[in-house]
């Protein structure tokens, strides 16, 4: 299901997969079968996301985001994906992150580009990820 108020760019969306309103999904972004993107997500063009993955509301997932399967991904986690952020920024390097399958990622969590968040790993609420979390791994505060 697509809500009409969605912006639904990519043809690369897997069966069974719910896309709420107020979503934007740019041309090149792949999304598995059986996820929940909730309402007011950004999903950019070089994003992958498995299958059976629960974005929630206010989630943006930028250009190198990596999701795998069975990810849960919780309201207003903020992905980076440049160490050095400037407007108009020529030399801008997207740097890869990938969250490994069955991760939980909580709510208001910030992960820094590149980092790993390893299988089955969980991440607590409001924690913010600067290094790589070890597969089963919990995690909060500052990591």
């Amino acid at each position: 299901m697509i809500h009409q108020l969605s912006d639904v760019q990519s043809k690369n969306i897997g069966e069974g997969t719910n896309i709420w309103q107020f979503v934007v999904v740019l041309p090149g972004a792949v999304i598995g079968k059986g996820c929940n993107i909730c309402a007011q997500c950004f999903i950019e063009n070089d994003v992958i996301v498995g299958d059976n993955v629960t974005v929630k509301c206010g989630v943006q997932l930028w250009d190198g985001v990596v999701l795998e399967n069975n990810v849960f991904v919780g309201p207003n986690a903020t992905f980076c994906n440049d160490k050095f952020p400037r407007s108009k920024n020529k030399e801008f390097n997207v740097l890869k992150t990938v969250v490994k399958e069955g991760a939980s990622i909580g709510a208001n969590a910030t992960i820094l580009p590149g980092v790993t968040i390893g299988k089955n790993a969980m991440v607590g609420a409001g924690a913010i990820v600067t290094k790589d979390v070890p597969d089963g791994a919990i995690v909060k505060g500052k990591f």
